[in-house]
């Protein structure tokens, strides 16, 4: 899931029209971080990929500036995602 987040966070980033540096800044976290969860990345030197398991806080705090809450923020992720018996969830 990680490819999947690090995709909405840019595009919502993008929509507001502001930097990663920006959105770190106000949201209250490392600018490293954001980036690495921007690329999918849980280490920018060895290019791991990461698990996608941000904490809890950071996502309400990244939702909250780009103006978005943190349902909003992961629901098409998760209307994608295949369910656990392998079936992907239907869109609601």
């Amino acid at each position: 899931m990680a490819a999947p987040l690090a995709q909405r966070l840019r595009e919502l980033r993008r929509s507001s029209g502001l930097t990663q540096g920006q959105v770190a800044n106000v949201a209250q976290v490392n600018r490293n971080h954001h980036q690495l969860l921007e690329s999918a990345l849980s280490d920018r030197a060895k290019r791991t990929p990461a698990d996608a398991d941000p904490r809890l806080s950071t996502l309400v705090a990244l939702a909250e500036v780009c103006g978005t809450t943190v349902p909003q923020l992961i629901a098409e992720i998760l209307d994608a995602a295949p369910r656990q018996d392998g079936v992907a969830t239907p869109p609601s």
